[in-house]
């Protein structure tokens, strides 16, 4: 059984399929506790849990008739019945599937387990504002591959200056899609995009997310 905190359909906000339709499965815990986090609720305990069986999660999928899939959390990978789960969505080659994952835990076993193409990895790398770089699983910089996303959640120059460190050091941007979101509360987008120019990233993307943009923050299942 799987501990799902909310299911629901909308536009994806950030990421490869930003602005398409996707539906989210959003599960309950997570290993890490960044201090930016924006969904504390999938894991401090005040938000009901239903549990389902990987069938009905793929069958809630199915009936929705939407090809794009964002699993995400809380953690989707410290799930029990996880593999199960994406063996089935890696079974339908009718669905794009993408695993939100914090970047603690070794992607190589899952990969693994389920090696389709329609199964994509966005990973974060938690940047010192976060707290948890240290928690880093940096195994997953040689694990990723073309498809697959890192994703740096910006929240001060010191973060920036370490993100650009981190994409130059491991090649990030020609290995994979390298996306830079800031924590709009925390600095200015058009500091990113000054550093951006400054040396010379090419192939990295600026992020704003797009469901902050047309909801209010606070606001959930969308």
């Amino acid at each position: 059984m799987l501990p799902v905190i909310e299911q629901f359909i909308s536009l994806d906000g950030e990421g490869p399929t930003a602005g398409e339709l996707a539906c989210f499965v959003r599960f309950e815990q997570c290993n890490l506790r960044c201090s930016w986090c924006d969904t504390v609720y999938s894991w401090d305990g005040t938000t009901p849990v239903q549990y389902k069986t990987p069938q009905q999660i793929y069958d809630d999928i199915k009936a929705s008739g939407i090809r794009n899939v964002t699993l995400t959390g809380g953690e989707p990978l410290i799930q029990n019945d996880i593999i199960a789960l994406l063996q089935l969505l890696a079974d339908d080659d009718t669905l794009l599937v993408h695993i939100e994952t914090n970047g603690s835990i070794d992607i190589a076993p899952f990969r693994k387990a389920c090696p389709a193409k329609n199964i994509v990895y966005i990973l974060d790398y938690k940047l010192p504002e976060s707290g948890m770089e240290q928690q880093m699983c940096m195994d997953n910089l040689n694990q990723i591959q073309r498809e697959d996303v890192y994703k740096f959640v910006i929240a001060s120059e010191e973060d920036l200056h370490r993100a650009v460190k981190i994409v130059k050091e491991y090649e990030l941007q020609h290995r994979c899609q390298v996306f830079f979101s800031p924590v709009r509360e925390l600095i200015d987008p058009l500091a990113i995009v000054e550093e951006m120019k400054e040396q010379c990233l090419n192939k990295v993307r600026l992020q704003l997310q797009l469901h902050k943009l047309l909801w209010p923050k606070e606001m959930r299942g969308v």
